[in-house]
């Protein structure tokens, strides 16, 4: 099973000398699922910053690596869900992240993220490729 990656993943992935964990986690992975969140994300990172050399090996990451899944009304329905079930509870968690999170349950997908905190409770296989 490929692996749902977080924005934290992909952006570790683009410094020019990351983290030794992340990059021999990553490359032992036949290929990534990511949200069209976090491309929204990391684009804005990038076009804000003026940053054309990252922009250009995040479109032939994404091409050449990740399968990009859209947010559907089954993900925002259930992401809906997930943040207001979350909330009762007094957990307050990111509409973004709620997103993510939704998206990677759906497919059945582990999500790899160094903000882990962000994902619990969730109900989700979490993966920290910046832990040993």
């Amino acid at each position: 099973m490929r692996p749902f990656i977080d924005t934290n993943i992909i952006s570790e992935l683009m410094r020019r000398e990351p983290a030794s964990s992340v990059r021999s986690w990553a490359v032992r992975q036949s290929g990534f699922l990511v949200s069209s969140i976090v491309i929204k994300e990391l684009i804005f990172g990038v076009t804000r910053k003026n940053l054309q050399m990252k922009r250009q090996w995040l479109d032939e990451f994404l091409l050449h690596h990740c399968e990009s899944l859209a947010v559907t009304p089954a993900i925002a329905r259930h992401s809906g869900i997930l943040r207001g079930q979350l909330a009762t509870r007094g957990i307050t968690r990111h509409p973004s992240d709620m997103l993510i999170a939704a998206t990677a349950l759906l497919h059945q997908a582990p999500l790899a993220t160094r903000n882990t905190a962000d994902f619990e409770h969730c109900g989700l296989q979490l993966i920290n490729p910046f832990s040993p």
